[in-house]
């Protein structure tokens, strides 16, 4: 049904059925004239300039390696639906190396050269680390020697040095990639643009829960090499994103009063620092 549900009536949406409701939107999977099966997002406030430049970075890549904006109006998009399998669902049929391989193969299909220059909304590395920042001058004005504030040292560096600066999902992890018709696809970027390797930090978080995975050093270890071979990046500086991206991460979660995720993101950042003492 779609009674009371604002549709662009030119999308021609005879069915639709939620599925999915976050603090970044509700989502409906719909049926238009013709048959055709796919996505509608309506973005909440929250959320809007975040999703927003996912928005642009879905139309600026036309469906290469992540799904098709098919059209937008205002604060609703019409996205192609990607299926309804995800890497998290494949990691548990076929395990974790499998699935960091293909992570691997989908981030070099949607970071492919394009001859259309990118977005210009997209967000430079040194506005997305502003929590991060902000949490390690607080720490710093208390004389609270914390990871945030190395983590925010080890940032600053890195985006002063970047290489290989391009569009960047931004968000990449197990339940954004997605198994469909046209294989293995990026949902929900977030709509960056700075050093590629800033784009495999979150894959060292993920899934959540696993901690046994997330918190393992030998898998730490061996995700970074794959990663490292994938980009033709030092190993260092994958781990180096990655502890920097954990610690963003913790510092999110402060922000929201959210101590246990805060928690957990520092013990995965501390399993990764671990990892680089070490390389």
């Amino acid at each position: 049904m779609t009674d009371n549900i604002p549709f662009p009536a030119e999308w021609r949406i005879e069915d639709a059925r939620q599925i999915a409701d976050t603090v970044v939107g509700t989502v409906y999977e719909v049926t238009r004239a013709g048959g055709e099966l796919d996505i509608v997002k309506i973005l909440k406030p929250r959320a809007l300039e975040d999703s927003l430049r996912g928005a642009d970075f879905l139309a600026w890549r036309d469906g290469v390696g992540c799904i098709r904006l098919i059209g937008r109006s205002g604060n609703i998009l019409l996205m192609e639906h990607a299926g309804t399998a995800t890497l998290r669902d494949r990691l548990v049929a076929q395990g974790d190396r499998d699935t960091t391989r293909i992570a691997a193969e989908v981030l070099m299909e949607y970071h492919r050269q394009s001859d259309t220059p990118p977005p210009t909304s997209l967000l430079p590395l040194s506005g997305y680390f502003a929590s991060l920042f902000k949490k390690a001058e607080a720490d710093r004005r208390d004389g609270i020697a914390s990871p945030f504030f190395e983590a925010a040292a080890m940032a600053e560096e890195l985006i002063a040095n970047q290489q290989d600066i391009k569009p960047l999902h931004g968000d990449l992890h197990h339940e954004n990639i997605m198994f469909g018709p046209r294989g293995w696809l990026i949902i929900d970027p977030a709509g960056l643009i700075g050093d590629a390797a800033l784009d495999v930090a979150n894959m060292f978080s993920n899934p959540l829960d696993r901690f046994d995975l997330t918190r393992n050093e030998e898998r730490i270890g061996s995700m970074a090499g794959v990663f490292a071979e994938t980009l033709r990046r030092d190993v260092r500086t994958i781990l180096r994103y990655a502890f920097a991206y954990g610690c963003l991460s913790a510092a999110w979660h402060y922000e929201d009063g959210n101590a246990e995720d805060r928690d957990d993101e520092l013990a995965v950042a501390a399993a990764i620092r671990n990892v680089l003492r070490q390389a």
